[in-house]
Formats: structure tokens, sequence, C-alpha cells
């Protein structure tokens, strides 16, 4: 049953397809443009080509073919899906680390005094040297990570 509606709805858009279109201007000179021809000998009459659809491949294919080409093109779909919403997140953390990078530069060229902690966990206050490389090192972070 499922497959039936789609097949239906498939032919009866393929029939649609091949309308023809006719225009004609009847008695009153009013132009008339309709699917059916027109009744009797009406002067003027002439048929529009409608532009038909290319030719598919799926009018070609088995239901299966077709099956695993919707398929295909789903999964292909989902994977875009994917790496885009990849790529927005490594943004989104290049953002905050460039952010972060700031926060830090800017707090160590304030002048202030910085404490650390060591790998011991006690803490220590750095010296100039150590600021004045801490500041390169960061500033190097806020061009690779901002730019």
């Amino acid at each position: 049953m499922k497959r039936i509606a789609p097949a239906a709805a498939m032919l009866l858009a393929a029939f649609a397809a091949q309308a023809q279109i006719y225009q004609w201007q009847d008695e009153n000179n009013t132009t008339v443009i309709s699917d059916r021809p027109p009744p009797g000998s009406v002067t003027g009459a002439r048929k529009i080509e409608a532009d038909s659809p290319p030719a598919s491949e799926a009018s070609d294919q088995t239901l299966a073919d077709r099956e695993m080409a919707f398929r295909k093109r789903q999964k292909e779909s989902q994977e875009g899906a994917e790496q885009a919403d990849k790529e927005q997140r490594l943004a989104e953390q290049k953002k905050e680390n460039c952010a972060s990078a700031r926060r830090s530069l800017q707090l160590l060229e304030s002048g202030e005094r910085v404490a650390m902690r060591d790998s011991k966990g006690e803490r220590y206050y750095l010296d100039e040297a150590q600021r004045t490389q801490a500041i390169a090192k960061l500033r190097q972070d806020v061009q690779a990570s901002c730019h």
C-alpha cells in the first residue's frame, strides 16, 4: 500500500506533464487559454507547446533503483548537514579561543601582578621576563586564532 501511492502520484504527474495548452479568442474577443481544445471552429486558435520536463532517468529506473538513489541523496544531504554543523562548532571554538587569548593578553599587558600555579599546585608570581615571554606567546595565539 505504501508503494502504490507514490507510484500513482508519479503516474498522474506524468500525465499532467503531457498536457497540452490551447489559446483562442471566443465570440466576445476574449482570449481563452485552456487545456482543452476550442469548441467547434474558432478562428485564431493555436496550440501552445508546454515545456515538458527533461526526460529523466527515473522513468527508466525500477522502483528499487529510485529508492536507492533517494537513499543516496538523503545520505549525502545528511553528511552535508553534519559537515556544516562540524564547521560551525569549530568556528565557535575558534571564536572562544580568540576571546580567551585576548583576555589573557589584556591581563598581562595591564601590569598587574599575575599569580600562576606550578606543577605542585603552589602559587608563584610572574617576573618581568616570564611576563614578556607570556605576552609574546599570547600575541601569537591571538594572531593565529583571531584572523
